[in-house]
């Protein structure tokens, strides 16, 4: 009898998705259908953990080559908090010539303290750097 070895991933996808209302339809139904997945299967789970959340929310979904897969959900887009946090909306097509905006260090922070979580990262000093940095390449100040 075949020993069978670990599930092999045929497909990683991020997807934004309105959180609560990921629905059958685009783009939900055509990025999974296009890997033979129940979409339907993805659908309520999801909305079900993001009923509570607010906006866009990304989910990353690993698809292996048995149609099963796994998923999480990860907060709001960095840039997509900066654009709030600085009242902008959109970041500056030549950051490092035309400045935004500006954000505070207490606003840096509390941006990483929000992202935190879905970062490759537990130091938040490090997570505010990577923060500033998305800042920057939006050509929006950070306060040292």
């Amino acid at each position: 009898m075949a020993k069978k070895g670990p599930k092999k991933a045929t497909g990683v996808i991020k997807m934004r998705i309105p959180a609560g209302k990921a629905s059958a339809g685009p783009p939900v139904g055509s990025t999974l259908g296009q890997y033979g997945v129940n979409m339907m299967d993805f659908v309520s789970p999801f909305n079900e953990q993001t009923k509570d959340m607010q906006g866009i929310v990304t989910a990353h979904v690993t698809i292996y080559d048995d149609r099963s897969f796994d998923w999480r959900v990860v907060s709001e887009a960095t840039d997509d908090l900066i654009r709030k946090t600085a009242g902008i909306d959109k970041g500056s097509s030549r950051p490092q010539e035309d400045k935004v905006a500006k954000l505070t260090k207490d606003q840096v922070k509390q941006i990483a303290e929000t992202k935190l979580s879905d970062m490759n990262t537990d130091d938040l000093e490090q997570a505010m750097r990577q923060v500033a940095g998305t800042a920057r390449s939006m050509g929006v100040e950070v306060e040292e």
